[in-house]
Formats: C-alpha cells, sequence, structure tokens
C-alpha cells in the first residue's frame, strides 16, 4: 500500500467521521447562529437567515433535537443564538437546557427571526444576520456545514477566509478507487482505524436501537421486520431505516456521519455492523469492511457534492453492497459488479429534504444494493454501456456523480420552487 495513499485515507476518516446531533443542515444553521451571538456579545434583538434552496430543502420538515420538537430555519437559529455551545460545533445543541428552550420558542413565536431566499449557485449556503444592542453581526458558511468563510461584527472583519471556492477538504482525496480503498481496508493497521470505526459502531448501532423502540416517526423498523420476516437481510435495512427515523424526528442522540450526512453515516454503516454480527464475523472483519464502506461513499460523492437532487443514500447504499461483498471475500471485480448492479437499478432517487420518510429511501436503497450484492457474488452483472453504466465502474461513478451535480440541478430547483410555494 503506498504510504502516501494511507496518510491521505486517514486525513479523510478524521475529516469526514465526526459526530452530529440531528440533522446537519438545521445544526449547521445553529452553529453559524451561536458562532454570530459569540460576535454580537450580546443576545440577539432579531435574526434573519439568508438560506440557498437546499437549506430551506433539508430544514423545514425535520425536528430539532433537544428542542421540544421545534422545526424550521427560524428555531433552529434561535436555539443556537440564545441556548447553544458554538464550541461544540455540530453538537452544539447538546446543553440546551428548559430554559433554553422556552427563550428560543418566544423568540420565533415573537417573529423576531426571518427567513429569506438566497439566490446563490452553491447549494450549501447561507448567511446569519444577528441584531442587538445597536450592533449587528453576520456569519457565512459555503460549501460544508462548518465551513465558515466570514465573520464581522458592524464594519471590523473578525474571520475570512480569501479563498472562497470550494476548498474546505484538506484532504488529498485523488487517491480515491476502488483498487485503493481496497488495499487500504485490508492492509491498514487495525489501531489507526480503531478511532473512527468503535464510534461509527457505538453510535451509530447505539441510534438504531432506539429507533427500533418504534418511539419516532411511523416505526419503520418493526414494520420492515414484520414484512420480512427476521432475515439478516430484513435486519440490515430494518436497522439502518429505524436509525435515520430517530435522527430524522429529532432524538437527541449523535450519529457518526459521512459526506456531510447523518443519513450516509447510518447507511454506510449499520447494515455492515448487523450483517457482521449477525454472521458472527471477527471484529477485524467488522473494522476493515466499515472503513471500506465509508472510503467508498466518500469516494462517489465526491463527484455529486454534499447537496443535490440526488439522493444520497444511494451512495451510502452502494458503499454498503460493496462492503458486504469486501466482507465475505469477494473479489474486486466482484465488488464492482455490486456498484454496477446497484447503480444500474436506483441512480434516480431524489431527495426532497430532509425527513422521517428518508428512512424508506435507506430502506429501498438498501434492498437494492443487497440485490446487486447477491447478483455479483452469483457472477452476474450488467454489461458495459448498459444504459449509464460506463466502459469501467470508475467511470460509472464519475457519470452518476456528473448526473447528480450537473443533470439533476433544474430539478432541485423545482423541488424547492415547490417546497417554498
Amino acid at each position: 500500500m503506498n504510504e502516501k495513499i494511507k496518510q491521505d485515507f486517514l486525513a479523510i476518516l478524521a475529516e469526514e467521521l465526526v459526530p452530529a446531533m440531528g440533522c446537519t443542515e438545521p445544526i449547521a444553521l445553529a452553529y453559524a447562529a451561536a458562532k454570530g451571538r459569540e460576535a454580537l456579545g450580546c443576545d440577539p434583538e432579531r435574526i434573519t437567515a439568508w438560506c440557498s434552496g437546499n437549506i430551506i430543502k433539508n430544514v423545514r420538515c425535520v425536528r430539532i433535537p433537544n428542542s421540544g420538537g421545534m422545526t424550521g430555519i427560524e428555531a433552529a437559529c434561535a436555539l443556537g443564538a440564545l441556548a447553544g455551545n458554538a464550541d461544540r460545533h455540530m453538537e452544539v445543541l447538546e446543553s440546551v437546557c428548559d430554559e433554553g428552550r422556552v427563550a428560543a420558542a418566544q423568540f420565533v413565536a415573537a417573529k423576531k427571526c426571518k427567513v429569506e431566499f438566497l439566490e446563490s449557485a452553491i447549494p450549501l449556503h447561507f448567511i446569519i444576520e444577528l441584531d442587538g444592542d445597536g450592533h449587528h453581526a453576520e456569519v457565512e458558511v459555503r460549501y460544508s456545514h462548518q465551513n465558515i468563510v466570514r465573520i464581522t461584527r458592524d464594519r471590523d472583519i473578525l474571520h475570512w477566509v480569501e479563498d472562497l471556492r470550494e476548498a474546505t477538504e484538506v484532504a488529498d482525496r485523488s487517491g480515491l478507487s476502488i483498487e485503493n480503498i481496497y488495499d487500504f481496508a485490508n492492509e491498514v493497521e487495525l489501531d489507526l482505524i480503531r478511532p473512527f470505526t468503535d464510534k461509527q459502531i457505538a453510535c451509530n448501532m447505539a441510534i438504531a436501537g432506539r429507533g427500533m423502540q418504534g418511539d419516532y416517526g411511523i416505526g419503520i423498523g418493526k414494520a420492515i421486520l414484520d414484512t420480512y420476516q427476521n432475515g439478516v437481510y430484513a435486519k440490515m435495512r430494518a436497522y439502518a431505516a429505524a436509525a435515520s427515523e430517530a435522527r430524522m424526528d429529532g432524538c437527541d442522540m449523535p450519529v457518526i456521519i459521512t459526506s456531510g450526512s447523518g443519513n450516509q453515516g447510518i447507511t454506510s454503516t449499520v447494515p455492515v455492523i448487523v450483517y457482521a454480527r449477525e454472521k458472527q464475523m471477527s471484529e477485524e472483519q467488522m473494522m476493515r469492511a466499515l472503513v471500506f464502506s465509508s472510503l467508498m461513499t466518500v469516494y462517489q460523492k465526491e463527484y455529486i457534492g454534499k447537496l443535490s437532487a440526488f439522493c444520497g443514500a444511494v451512495s451510502a447504499a452502494c458503499a454498503a453492497g460493496a462492503a458486504i461483498t469486501y466482507l465475505v471475500g469477494g473479489t474486486i471485480q466482484q465488488i464492482k459488479d455490486t456498484v454496477d448492479n446497484t447503480l444500474a437499478d436506483i441512480p434516480g432517487i431524489i431527495c426532497d429534504g430532509a425527513k422521517a420518510s428518508c428512512a424508506v429511501k435507506i430502506s429501498s436503497a438498501l434492498d437494492a444494493a443487497l440485490f446487486a450484492h447477491t447478483l455479483a457474488m452469483q457472477g452476474k452483472a450488467y454489461s458495459q454501456g448498459t444504459g449509464i453504466l460506463g466502459e469501467d465502474t470508475a467511470k460509472t461513478i464519475r457519470d452518476v456523480g456528473h448526473i447528480g451535480r450537473v443533470g439533476m440541478q433544474p430539478t432541485d430547483e423545482e423541488i424547492v420552487k415547490l417546497m417554498i410555494e
């Protein structure tokens, strides 16, 4: 294994696999609002949130954790500004108390927070403006959830990033390929990946267990098991879907995200953990399969971007299916066949925002990916040039990414228009 690629992949895992409590978009707003309150130097009297379409799409329906059931951009900003702890980053609302919840609810009810549509070519882009005690502060975020590019107080610039392009990822991703991910997963020392996989197992399975109790959404996890008779594939889908449902419906337990998404973090890990445990595989096998799945998710999302009209559950489920093929000793070709079979099946699921029904999309995407794995292990795969399948799997991944980032942009705009209306 190339030493540079090994170090790059470890850096990617460190950047991507971080804890977040709740859906990442409202938490990002809360984090920025908390930073804005620090800059302002007092509690705000008014907040204006300028949000790109994808931010609006992904915040409008989800319950905000530790909020007492609040939803929406206004609530996320008020909670962050009045009761959040910016030092906790994507767990900014972890310590919100009853007093903070009441203050935020009153702030929203008094219509002191206003939402404006931000015309921007950047899918993940928002500006939080705060006014109070005669002062004005602004916090601007671009490209990724914690990438604050500007903080100002009155006319003073407190923080400024010269290069406002998409340069938020420090780790070199140029080495990402199925072959390199396969070699890394096989050869990397376990002590180097354990800090990542231990957190994934602990956090993502904990929220899956909470979701399986049936207290969130429509109880999709139990419904899947009741329908599909409790087999291993049903359990993989049920636990992943239940974890997402709990997260989308306001559960205050953190998840380890991947490519900026908790649902992608859940989808790429929970099925792998469930399968390894059900088949009584070793801890080492599970750990190596988890880093394989995480890097495969990042690899695909590099071409799509953090937010688009392309449902990220497809990429993460595709990665999980490929990781199962890896876990059972499949060849690189069988892993590629799993990816191709998945993307020949479900490359077009739209993202209509973060919400409880993301859980059933995760279940559907995993169903397709697991069937793709089964076909690949039987030596069955769709041939090159079938539909959008390219001359090799890498080309297919790039092309699907282009469709998600560029081809589906008008779809994304129409979805946002419908939601705003």
